[in-house]
């Protein structure tokens, strides 16, 4: 089973960066699908932006150019860089991981986010 553990959310200020980590255990990492998504209160959970075994990206719209996804497959662990953080990206921020030899797909607790003005 596939843990996945997150750490380096807070408060900011607007304009503000974070940078977001996910440890995932297990001996699959190199072959996961690793994935950002959020959920704000009252909205359904979104995807963020993804990274695929060979580093290839996907971004939401919303945070294309002021966010960055990235993985270290010798540390079994993938980060999410926020930079020119604004209050709508406020949410809960959750790690994804989809083994594609699965059906799996393992989710971390969430780390919160808050952004103000």
């Amino acid at each position: 089973q596939v843990q996945l553990v997150e750490s380096g959310g807070g408060l900011v200020q607007a304009g503000g960066s974070l940078r977001l980590s996910c440890a995932a255990s297990g001996s699959g990492f190199s072959i996961y699908r690793m994935a950002w998504f959020r959920q704000a209160p009252g909205n359904q959970r979104e995807l963020v932006a993804r990274i695929l075994s060979d580093a290839r990206t996907n971004y939401a719209d919303s945070v294309k150019g002021r966010f960055a996804i990235s993985r270290d497959n010798t540390k079994n662990t993938v980060y999410l860089r926020m930079n020119s953080l604004k209050p709508e990206d406020t949410a809960v921020y959750y790690c994804n991981a989809y083994d594609p030899n699965g059906p799996h797909d393992f989710w971390g607790q969430g780390t919160q986010v808050t952004v103000s003005n």
